[in-house]
């Protein structure tokens, strides 16, 4: 396996240090575009997940009242008034796993090739129209539901086709953006805005529901997918060298912090690549990670529904709430971990290390706890809030890595790991639907060690392999 440099190197403090004020910069423009385009990313992922409570028959299917099994209503005149509004489907467990999983099948396929085509033509336009694919798609879903379940599960794959592209694309705009001394904030703000579009899309769907039906869903978030693809056209640009508007100050000062750090290679190294440890160590952990995350993104609002017993309105607040903490602190821990690096001298390598084992093993313990707590509902929703909050330090641990040890390949081996990360979003709610087919808190408790045990697996393989310094093979020298 190649490496570069000792451990204890420093490599982000090296070159360049003067820098240029953020306030109305251009790369932080980008950046805040890039937030507002990872919201749409997840608010088209994840909207199915509150709506297909809504589009399912469940007569009959969930624990009755005073079941010792499940809890009892939390809101008993809700639950007895409320009537589901638009045309419902009986589909089965293993249907609702089928569907809630299909994107990840077309999801898993565009991942390396969408790093390798926006590291060698640019990731603006293959971003721009994989946000916008999934946008039209998201419109026609209510349609493609009248056709018959088959057709959502086909649907689901091309708009995971479509959002493949997305976070490989956007790391390799990364790397010709984000000085090595801001990495850390730039790269964290642009994909908290995944965290906030769950947050916002979970409530606003169930509202949506609610008040109207889960059709709108569909269209509303739909049409504001195409939206954000029309400001992203005009406004973003693959890199400073391209940028209409950005300063020169600003423009030489990026260029002049990334001198030395990429490659000039026309071929990709691609046996040093699948060769590299460190490459293996960011591959598990986001594997590791991903299992918990795509379970609850996924699974959330039917815990909520069938174990904890909340309404349609409540479920979307509630199952939003871990999220929106998640956000907070995964904005919060990017300006931490680039003031450890800047200011008190931490080692690339030491920070990327602590914030991993946080971010995984925190999540482990109080996922785990929550299956113990029976029917306290504000327990239950404070456990899954502090698991999924201390998950917000991982943005600045292994998934940030990739543009630690191969900034010139960054979009490839995020399309690489993302690629690995990808399985357990098509296994994980298939298996966790099997696991629970009974509805009940014992089954859940079941679903939440496994998805412990794996994370605290990932965590611990990233402190022993990882490294923060870039490799041989991504330099010229």
């Amino acid at each position: 396996m190649e490496e570069s440099g000792e451990e204890d190197e420093q490599p982000l403090l090296s070159g360049e240090r003067r820098q240029v004020s953020a306030c109305c910069s251009a790369r932080y423009s980008l950046a805040t575009l890039a937030f507002c385009g990872f919201f749409m990313v997840y608010a088209l992922r994840v909207n199915l997940s509150v709506a297909l409570v809504e589009m399912v028959d469940d007569n009959g299917t969930l624990p009755k009242n005073g079941s010792v099994e499940a809890c009892p209503p939390h809101s008993n005149v809700t639950h007895q008034n409320y009537e589901k509004k638009g045309k419902v489907y009986n589909w089965d467990s293993n249907v609702q796993g089928w569907i809630l999983s299909a994107f990840f099948y077309g999801y898993i396929v565009t991942q390396i090739p969408g790093g390798y085509l926006a590291g060698k033509f640019g990731g603006k336009l293959l971003l721009g129209f994989g946000i916008l694919c999934t946008s039209v798609l998201t419109l026609l879903t209510p349609p493609a539901a009248e056709l018959g379940y088959n057709c959502i599960i086909v649907l689901r794959i091309i708009e995971g086709l479509g959002e493949g592209v997305t976070f490989p694309a956007m790391h390799a705009m990364w790397a010709e953006w984000a000085p090595p001394l801001e990495r850390s904030t730039l790269v964290s703000l642009s994909y908290a805005g995944a965290q906030l579009g769950t947050v916002v899309s979970l409530p606003l769907s169930g509202i949506i529901s609610y008040y109207l039906d889960w059709s709108y869903v569909f269209y509303i978030f739909g049409a504001l997918g195409v939206i954000w693809c029309l400001l992203w056209f005009w406004l973003a640009s693959d890199s400073p060298k391209t940028h209409k508007t950005i300063s020169n100050a600003e423009q030489d000062y990026i260029i002049n912090s990334l001198r030395g750090q990429c490659s000039s290679k026309k071929n990709v190294p691609w046996l040093s690549i699948w060769k590299s440890l460190p490459l293996w160590a960011i591959i598990v952990p986001h594997f590791c990670y991903n299992w918990t995350f795509y379970t609850l993104l996924t699974l959330l609002p039917t815990y909520m529904e069938e174990i904890l017993q909340f309404d349609i309105k409540e479920n979307g607040f509630l199952s939003a709430l871990p999220y929106l903490f998640c956000w907070i602190v995964m904005i919060s821990t990017g300006f931490i971990a680039d003031y450890l690096i800047k200011k008190q001298n931490w080692t690339t390598s030491a920070v990327r290390k602590i914030f991993t084992l946080i971010g995984m093993i925190g999540p482990a313990i109080f996922l785990v706890a929550t299956g113990y707590i029976g029917c306290n509902y504000t327990v239950a929703v404070l456990f899954v809030t502090i698991s999924s909050a201390l998950g917000g330090f991982s943005m600045s641990g292994f998934n940030i890595n990739h543009l630690d040890i191969a900034p010139s390949y960054a979009g490839i081996l995020l399309g690489i790991t993302n690629t690995f990360a990808t399985i357990p979003g098509m296994v994980g709610p298939v298996i966790a639907k099997v696991l629970t087919s009974n509805h009940t808190v014992a089954e859940w408790r079941t679903v939440f060690y496994i998805a412990a045990c794996i994370d605290v697996f990932g965590a611990l393989f990233f402190v022993i392999f990882g490294k923060g310094t870039i490799q041989s093979w991504a330099t010229d020298h």
